[in-house]
């Protein structure tokens, strides 16, 4: 038995695998059920490689050409591996792996702010074209807000906005702080709810440049401003802050930082919402999603999150897990990616593309059979800063869904 068939042997109870290595002999692994996957592995290098460190390895493989699909996609391949692993398909060598994958990315958590500009331009300064293929009309990339799986994407992602608005309580008169604005949607979906004024700051001057040229198509310039500026550089006060997608790039040395920020940056009476992909585990970060797509990120638990904010000195007002959305999310973005994967081809080029469909896929499968989730956590300097009861987050979202 060699080392791959002893790996994918301990691994694949249920569902159905086929893996052809590179001397052309075919296994079959699994019970037969759905989902069903046959891959094919081009050399003996990549087989000893996987051998070594699936995590990274399987992804990699696929990028580079030396695994290819000769059934179901690569999708389906993960999937059967991602269900058996969920059910309690680790091997011993996976699990050392694991634990030493964690030991050498312990470096990578640290962000100060010359590496934080670095990291954010490797994936957010990739062209809009390319986000234009996959995300919805307003570019929100970050996790959706589906009330049924049959909704789409563009209706979601307007509920995830909706959501966290009503959780602000933004009145008119106030002012905003958008930590990590991305393209902007969510600042403009702010003003356009209140008679606010909004500051968006990014890392990435080709989402600025984008935010900006949206503000002013939108004629909220005059409310709505964006700048190239590291949060930790602020100075003013503002009434409300939301920070979406933005803290898995902060890094667990900084988490007490950020908070404290966050309090310094609030008025007495202020309100922050924080909405951050979660682990309902230790807290990770994935080694080739920490090399090719999001450098310094860390993907933490809510565990690791709260202790740093209780000693910031802020209050926990109310926290949401939200539990399957990303994954709906994931194979919206997914579904197009694929119809316009084309399109993607001609901006980059093939390898590109296999990075970004295992990247998209790897995602999916994270939130749909393994521990990732999002969370939302709302914050205030003191107990009296919100109503006495949630019940105004439901009739502000009413309300909101009426404009």
């Amino acid at each position: 038995m060699s080392l791959l068939d002893l790996l994918f042997s301990n691994l694949i109870n249920e569902g159905s695998l086929a893996v052809i290595d590179s001397s052309g002999t075919r296994r079959q692994y699994g019970d037969g059920s759905a989902p069903v996957a046959v891959a094919r592995i081009l050399d003996a290098k990549t087989e000893r490689r996987i051998v070594l460190a699936p995590d990274y390895h399987l992804l990699e493989s696929y990028t580079d050409g030396t695994l290819v699909m000769e059934e179901g996609s690569f999708h389906d391949f993960l999937d059967v591996c991602c269900a058996n692993v969920a059910g309690g398909g680790f091997n011993p060598a996976h699990k050392i792996y694991q634990a030493m994958g964690r030991a050498f990315l312990f470096w990578q958590r640290w962000n100060p702010v010359h590496l934080a500009h670095k990291r954010v331009s490797h994936h957010y300064d990739l062209h809009e074209n390319l986000f234009r293929l996959f995300l919805d009309d307003d570019l929100q990339y970050s996790c959706a807000y589906f009330h049924s799986p049959e909704d789409s994407l563009e209706q979601a992602q307007v509920a995830k906005k909706r959501h966290i608005i009503a959780k602000l309580d933004i009145k008119d008169g106030q002012s905003v702080l958008d930590i990590g604005c991305g393209w902007g949607g969510m600042a403009l979906s702010i003003a356009r709810a209140a008679d606010v004024t909004v500051l968006g700051v990014t890392l990435s001057k080709e989402q600025l440049e984008v935010a900006r040229r949206r503000a002013e198509q939108a004629g909220l310039a005059d409310r709505v401003r964006f700048e190239l500026l590291d949060y930790r550089k602020l100075k003013d006060k503002f009434d409300r802050i939301v920070s979406v997608g933005m803290f898995e790039h902060v890094g667990p040395p900084h988490y007490r930082q950020y908070f404290r920020k966050v309090r310094d940056l609030l008025t007495e009476d202020g309100v922050a919402l924080v909405h951050s992909v979660g682990e309902f585990d230790y807290g990770s970060s994935n080694p080739w999603i920490q090399r090719h797509i999001f450098p310094g990120s860390y993907t933490p638990s809510l565990g690791q999150v709260l202790p740093a904010v209780e000693k910031a000195r802020l209050w926990t007002t109310d926290v949401e897990v939200l539990r399957v959305h990303y994954a709906e999310t994931l194979k919206a973005w997914r579904d197009r990616f694929t119809e316009h994967r084309a399109e993607a081809a001609a901006l980059y080029d093939e390898r590109f593309c296999r990075m970004w469909e295992a990247y998209l896929s790897a995602c999916e499968i994270g939130f749909r059979r393994m521990s990732l989730m999002v969370f939302q956590i709302q914050l205030t300097k003191h107990r009296y800063a919100l109503p006495f009861t949630r019940d105004y987050m439901f009739e502000r979202e009413k309300d909101h869904q009426s404009d």
